[in-house]
């Protein structure tokens, strides 16, 4: 095989640069959070930085949603679980490996991470048990859309109250929409105090229960209409959990407005990661846009799976000649022809990466470091692996 293009020494140094900068964010940032589209390795991205911060002396948390089983296995955990669980350091050594500081991993819960807000903002413990029991509730708390995204910030920000850590990474929700993430603590309280749920406490919060004959003639008849569909015992579960909800609301706005405002702080950074596809870098750049609208800190950008173009060649008869005591019984001429077509689709997939991230690189300007790792030819699947990624990331040693 040929040897890959060299980059020049203009790029070389651009790479070394973007990888410094973002090396610079994990010593001086209290909380990165890894940003983007489904499927482009930010939960990898996510541990790999949280395991270089930790193995340079920091004590680091990171925080995870849905990480696929493989991630567990290269932090050397059976499983990723609710609670935090600490990397041994007898782990890393075994991969020749220095641990200094601490490496801790936990999975967020969405239901847990809502029962504890319920919990703190209840009124009163039978307030609290009402809206806990309630059907709606748990429902909304597991799959109303938007409650994951906002509890994972959420959870972020009750942790981020613990002096103990000294950097905390959280990796979003897969999402195929960036606003999902960044705009979920207003659409948590739009859900709670839209018109229609207003509506609904003023008809019911009077009577004290769900009664038809207590309500104006208007929303007797339409609750009706309704009722006939759903039944009486679905609407009274309704009213109940509204009810609750307004209890705590005040509490619950205050609490995302609170949330909101902590990612616009100078200790939180977010590293926007992506693919060289073209679609995953439009979507990056969607993003990019949307996170300087809301006045929150983009600090770098992670372009995962880059490939490299090979260098052209030309297949002869020369080189047929050569190939052809290789390969005793096959036609050298149509063997090297089939290679030399899997070298160009390689070529052309590398230029196609090239192009995608140059149009990155242009679009974030220069002062937002972009950092390209490459495509490995293995997966990540323990700390060692884990750890050639981090080099990637930030020039570290392997």
């Amino acid at each position: 095989m040929p040897e890959r293009t060299q980059l020049n020494d203009e790029a070389l140094v651009e790479r070394g640069q973007a990888r410094a900068e973002l090396h610079r964010l994990l010593r001086e940032k209290r909380v990165v959070v890894t940003a983007g589209s489904g499927g482009v390795g930010k939960t990898t991205t996510a541990a790999a930085l949280a395991m270089q911060a930790a193995m340079e002396g920091k004590k680091v948390l990171c925080m995870t949603i849905d990480p696929a089983r493989r991630l567990a296995n290269s932090l050397g955990l059976s499983e990723m679980t609710l609670d935090k669980q600490t990397v041994p350091a007898e782990l890393f050594a075994a991969q020749g490996l220095e641990l200094k500081g601490e490496l801790c991993a936990m999975m967020v819960d969405t239901k847990r991470t809502f029962d504890e807000l319920v919990e703190q903002h209840a009124s009163t413990p039978e307030r609290r048990d009402q809206i806990l029991e309630n059907p709606i509730y748990k429902f909304m708390a597991e799959s109303m859309a938007g409650t994951q995204e906002y509890m994972a910030m959420e959870k972020l920000h009750a942790v981020r109250q613990d002096s103990y850590w000294d950097l905390i990474l959280l990796d979003t929700p897969p999402t195929a929409n960036a606003l999902d993430f960044l705009e979920a603590p207003e659409r948590m309280v739009g859900a709670v105090d839209s018109p229609a749920m207003r509506w609904f406490i003023e008809a019911f919060q009077g009577a004290g229960k769900f009664s038809l004959g207590m309500l104006g003639k208007g929303a007797g008849m339409l609750l009706r209409a309704v009722g006939k569909f759903t039944g009486k015992q679905l609407l009274e579960e309704i009213a109940a959990f509204l009810v609750g909800i307004q209890d705590l609301f005040g509490g619950f706005r205050e609490r995302a407005s609170e949330v909101s405002g902590a990612l616009r702080s100078d200790d939180v950074a977010f590293v926007l990661v992506t693919s060289p596809a073209p679609a995953a870098v439009d979507e990056a750049l969607f993003f990019s846009e949307k996170l300087s609208e809301a006045d929150m800190k983009l600090g770098a950008v992670v372009i995962n799976g880059v490939h490299e173009a090979p260098a052209a060649i030309r297949p002869t008869d020369a080189l047929a000649a050569e190939l052809g005591p290789h390969f005793p019984g096959h036609d050298a001429k149509k063997l090297l022809q089939a290679m030399h077509q899997s070298l160009e689709d390689e070529r052309v997939r590398g230029l196609s990466d090239r192009n995608e991230a140059s149009r990155l690189h242009g679009a974030v300007g220069s002062s937002t470091p972009v950092v390209e790792v490459p495509e490995l030819e293995t997966d990540v699947h323990d700390l060692r692996t884990l750890s050639m990624i981090a080099s990637h990331l930030v020039n570290a040693s392997v």
